[in-house]
């Protein structure tokens, strides 16, 4: 490194190696903190035998390692080939389109509470073609004679979800 006895300034390639070991520091406090999550997510020996996941970055040999230690397999999917994982898709996808293209999200904590809500109406309102039409938690089957029907606003009003109810 090259500077001038007078200038006390931090030459040019300086700065970048700090701005390099400062992203860099950044990146391994983000990794440990995901590392932290997923430990919490699979207490007392619930870990699945598979994680089926793409070639993001954002995997790294510190994430790799501990889903080894947990005993998990990893399943890599090809480069560019979101077939490989449809059941992931349709539910991003499902996701993205019902609820977070219609929100503008402010902060996590605010995207874990719209997400929270959505995946509440997602089990217990929403209807899916593969259930028949039906619930993953069923409901009873109200008849018309029961009453008026009633909007329940769900997810923040994106959703509703009619009852019928006496008068």
């Amino acid at each position: 490194m090259f500077g001038d006895d007078g200038d006390k300034r931090l030459p040019a390639v300086a700065r970048q190696v700090l701005q390099v070991l400062a992203n860099q520091i950044e990146q391994i406090e983000a990794a440990i903190v995901d590392l932290a999550r997923m430990t919490e997510a699979f207490p007392w020996d619930t870990a699945p035998r598979y994680l089926l996941r793409d070639r993001d970055k954002s995997y790294g040999a510190a994430f790799r390692h501990r889903v080894r230690a947990m005993g998990i397999a990893e399943v890599i999917t090809a480069p560019r080939s979101p077939w490989q994982n449809p059941c992931a898709e349709r539910l991003i996808g499902s996701i993205r389109r019902e609820c977070l293209d219609q929100v503008i999200i402010l902060k996590e904590r605010h995207l874990r509470r719209v997400l929270s809500s959505y995946f509440q109406y997602h089990h217990n309102s929403r209807t899916h073609l593969s259930l028949k039409k039906a619930c993953p938690r069923p409901r009873s089957v109200q008849l018309p004679s029961a009453g008026n029907i009633i909007a329940f606003p769900e997810v923040g009003g994106l959703h509703h979800r009619y009852e019928c109810r006496a008068a």
